[in-house]
């Protein structure tokens, strides 16, 4: 019997992705859990398990494919080795106005709608269960997530399922067509580098968001010397080695000051949709880290709750897995709020562009020795410049001051951020 392993949804936005390459070649055997290749999407390189045991009987998708639509056929499982395979079909297309499929690191992997609920059942199980007349909304699942695997078919009760009405989709509206822009003449000596996935989806979603966002800005300039100088004491306590080591960072400090602002202003901490306004009960705050090809957003979670070494140790842990690529997809996908810092390139100040769905991002510029004056003094203090980035829609002009307000003084008066 041939399974069809499907091109995975990894991330709830993929549509597409590349099939960056095998791990497993044609003849092996494969068992469960282990994994078949590498997928490359719009956030991270990600390895793909197997749910289904058997025999990689046909490579469909060679190494190196872009543009590999999710659910198309990417292999092909055989229970024995050297079985005879069919060409494969074509992934059948998801139903009108469902929801997106969840992220599952799985191949071979597919929902199946029993009686009006979505269960979660592998290729050979639902075979199996079609042959045998077992409802599967009966069975409860063993695999990964709940899924419904073959050995939890033993012994299950047959029936004949009632027929069930095959819904009538609805005339879908037809879309004016969309007209290309010319591709540039370029004749200068060039080198043409081809667009990734993540580049690709990057400038996909930055573009969506300028376009439908309707940004604004607020930029504050924040005094950094009492900062500094607390990160300094605080560092010579810290062990020089051992678990309990650490070592804070000036943007350490600046996501615990925005989580604890962002817990006085839960408006900041929120998204649009055309029913309500969402705000988020955790603090969830997204780190923009660059990457070779892009950047990506490690979140650090319930920052609030957290002390500076935990924070400090977690940035550490997920920056280095992001730039390595290992980030699981619960890490980088989420959060309510978002940094980005380029001071340490020296940049003075910037504005960031909004990371849909959330509503605002602080763009954080270099520390650097300014003037300021001090009731009739002139003096040199270290300042840094913040551009707060803020989605109109759901944050209006005074709730955004207020929010880098209580930010300034939480800075300005670092004490405050170890109660």
């Amino acid at each position: 019997m041939a399974i069809n392993i499907l091109m995975p949804a990894l991330s709830p936005t993929m549509t597409e992705g590349k099939l960056a390459r095998w791990l497993k070649h044609e003849g092996d055997e494969v068992k469960s859990g282990d994994v078949l290749a590498e997928i490359e999407t719009d956030k991270a390189t990600m390895e793909v398990e197997a749910v289904d045991e058997g025999f990689l009987a046909k490579i469909v998708v060679p190494d190196g494919t872009e543009g590999v639509a999710v659910n198309a056929v990417i292999a092909i499982l055989t229970a024995t080795k050297g079985e005879a395979v069919d060409a494969p079909s074509a992934a059948a297309p998801a139903p009108a106005a469902a929801a997106p499929a969840p992220a599952t690191p799985v191949a071979a992997a597919q929902v199946v709608v029993e009686h009006g609920e979505r269960v979660f059942a592998s290729p050979l199980a639902r075979r199996i269960a079609k042959q045998a007349g077992i409802d599967l909304a009966t069975v409860k699942g063993s695999g990964p997530g709940g899924r419904i695997v073959k050995a939890d078919l033993e012994g299950a009760p047959a029936h004949a399922p009632a027929p069930v009405a095959a819904p009538v989709a609805a005339a879908a509206p037809v879309a004016a067509p969309k007209l290309a822009a010319p591709a540039p003449v370029i004749a200068a000596p060039h080198t043409k580098l081809p667009n990734s996935t993540m580049r690709k989806v990057i400038a996909r979603r930055l573009t969506e968001s300028k376009q439908s966002v309707p940004h604004f800005y607020l930029t504050v300039n924040i005094e950094l010397d009492a900062l500094l100088a607390l990160r300094a004491k605080l560092n010579a306590t810290s062990p020089k080695d051992g678990p309990s080591a650490f070592k804070l960072s000036v943007n350490d400090l600046i996501i615990k000051a925005c989580a604890i602002a962002l817990k006085r202003h839960p408006g900041v901490n929120a998204t649009w949709t055309d029913e309500a306004i969402i705000q988020y009960d955790d603090v969830d705050i997204s780190i923009a880290v660059a990457i070779p090809d892009g950047l990506i957003t490690p979140i650090v979670k319930s920052a609030d709750r957290l002390g500076l070494a935990a924070i400090s140790n977690t940035m550490k842990d997920l920056g280095a897995r992001a730039k390595a690529g290992k980030l699981k997809p619960e890490e980088f996908q989420g959060g309510g709020f978002s940094i980005s810092n380029l001071g340490m390139f020296g940049i003075s100040e910037f504005s960031a562009i909004i990371n849909p769905p959330q509503a605002a991002i602080l763009a954080v510029g270099a520390g650097e020795k300014r003037p300021v004056v001090k009731g009739d003094s002139l003096a040199i203090a270290t300042v840094m410049s913040a551009t707060l980035s803020v989605d109109h829609r759901v944050i209006d002009g005074a709730l955004g001051a207020e929010f880098l307000a209580t930010l300034k003084g939480l800075i300005e008066e670092p004490l405050s951020l170890l109660l």
